[in-house]
């Protein structure tokens, strides 16, 4: 039998057996509250780090959402900063209560990784979506499109882990990395995509359908 994989980001674990390790020997020393707020901490951070199941949208050429969070911006925009003429941008947010592992929103093969050091003002805000850290990924699809997801960081966040490298082959809904303590990624689609999402909706990460690209690019 295929044994059943920890629901959880491998990320995570350093910071767990480091805070598992600090309540140990807090217990031993008989600090008591010590030991319980680290124990507290320790399942804090196992829950932050946790990496459910998640079943992709069955609609054929779904673009799926690549993060957890509140969709906080939805706008038909000209680019040249990610993209490359006229696109739809749409910004998730995730707060330190959603799950934090990123996923690729749709199959295709890797042009581009570009990382970029910045500030880290808040995510959420026009100035940390100018200024901000990020890790940007062009991917291009079978049927001709280009597409981008940004990997913004933010006020807290300050650790962004992208596995991707050019050339990679990526399937829609495999998980790819994600960014420590909440921040926001932002997806750049072609304007031929049908939307299916507003601002102010909630999305999931590998399951939430965003859109629906069209079958092949001319």
């Amino acid at each position: 039998m295929k044994p059943t994989r920890i629901p959880m980001a491998e990320e995570g674990y350093p910071f767990i057996l480091f805070a598992a390790f600090c309540t140990l020997i807090f217990a031993v020393l008989h600090f008591i509250t010590a030991a319980l707020l680290c124990l507290l901490l320790t399942g804090f951070i196992c829950w932050f780090f946790r990496d459910p199941v998640r079943i992709p949208p069955p609609e054929k050429n779904a673009v799926i959402s690549p993060a957890d969070g509140k969709i906080i911006l939805v706008e038909r925009m000209t680019d040249d900063r990610f993209a490359d003429g006229e696109v739809y941008k749409l910004s998730i947010f995730m707060n330190v209560f959603n799950v934090h592992v990123n996923r690729i929103p749709f199959s295709g093969r890797v042009e581009r990784v570009v990382l970029r050091p910045g500030r880290f003002y808040s995510a959420d805000s026009e100035r940390g979506a100018l200024h901000n850290e990020y890790c940007a990924v062009t991917v291009a699809t079978r049927s001709r499109h280009t597409y981008t997801f940004v990997q913004v960081a933010g006020l807290i966040a300050r650790r962004i882990v992208c596995r991707l490298q050019t050339g990679d082959q990526v399937i829609a809904g495999e998980r790819f990395g994600l960014i420590r303590f909440g921040s926001r990624v932002d997806l750049y689609l072609p304007p031929e995509t049908e939307l299916a999402v507003r601002k102010g909706e909630k999305v999931r990460a590998g399951e939430t359908l965003l859109g629906i690209l069209p079958e092949q690019q001319a």
